[in-house]
């Protein structure tokens, strides 16, 4: 959830900014620029953007984002025997400073 956070804060902090995608959200022609800030963008967005999403993020939650290998260390742990920063051959102290 703190990597969904963090992407919802930048999202509202660069569309206030007015930074926005530039052409249509749909094929319609519904510019990224007229979508507003906030909880008004839900409603601005085509039920078929929302319905895209909603698919897009359970594949990614079904398919990709899994532990493939067995190896994880906590829960949301999809490193996959990939990236090792060498935690587990520090000894104590130096894990606590």
């Amino acid at each position: 959830h703190g990597r969904i956070s963090q992407l919802a804060f930048l999202g509202q902090i660069t569309t206030r900014a007015g930074y926005t995608l530039p052409g249509d959200i749909d094929l319609s022609g519904t510019s990224f620029e007229s979508i507003p800030n906030g909880y008004a963008a839900i409603s601005a967005i085509p039920a078929t953007g929302i319905i895209q999403l909603i698919a897009f993020i359970g594949f990614l939650e079904g398919w990709v984002m899994k532990d493939v290998t067995g190896e994880a260390e906590f829960a949301g742990d999809f490193r996959n025997g990939a990236i090792d920063f060498g935690w587990d051959s520090f000894d104590e102290e130096t894990k606590l400073s």
